[in-house]
């Protein structure tokens, strides 16, 4: 897919309800919590910084990082997430880059980090078909997976 078609829009006040009313698909609910509370945990951790997935000028996903380093002295993402009507389109491959590119210019970057369910085959797909590398860490019932920054 070509990610002109895709943008990401700071969540505002335009956004931030209809970010709430988006929706995975069933198998996937287990794996993510809801866009409610991501967005109310942006309210509580002013470095989370979140983001409307836009195709085609119509609002289709939600993303969210970390503007400071954590574990594994690497930036992390949060969230990212495409409505369930949406997905299988590459949509949440072209927002991924686009926040990686986003992520790149944060200071000191050499890492981006995103822990996921082990089960969750569709993340592990999505980040290894973009440079994310297992090194084998684990946080819980997550394993963590690397993107080195050249």
């Amino acid at each position: 897919m070509n990610t002109e078609n895709v943008k990401l829009v700071e969540l505002n006040l335009e956004n931030w309800y209809e970010c709430c009313d988006l929706e995975v698909s069933s198998e996937q609910a287990e794996f993510i919590d809801s866009n409610a509370i991501s967005i109310a945990q942006t309210k509580f951790e002013p470095t989370l910084k979140p983001y409307a997935i836009y195709f085609e000028e119509k609002l289709v996903g939600f993303l969210m990082y970390n503007s400071v380093q954590e574990e594994l002295d690497g930036y992390w993402v949060y969230r990212i997430m495409v409505d369930k009507a949406f997905q299988g389109k590459g949509i949440g491959k072209a927002a991924t880059n686009l926040m990686v590119q986003e992520m790149e210019k944060l200071p000191n970057a050499t890492k981006i980090v995103v822990g996921y369910h082990p089960m969750n085959t569709g993340a592990h797909q999505l980040y290894s078909s973009l440079g994310f590398v297992d090194n084998g860490d684990r946080f819980g019932k997550e394993m963590a997976v690397v993107k080195y920054i050249n």
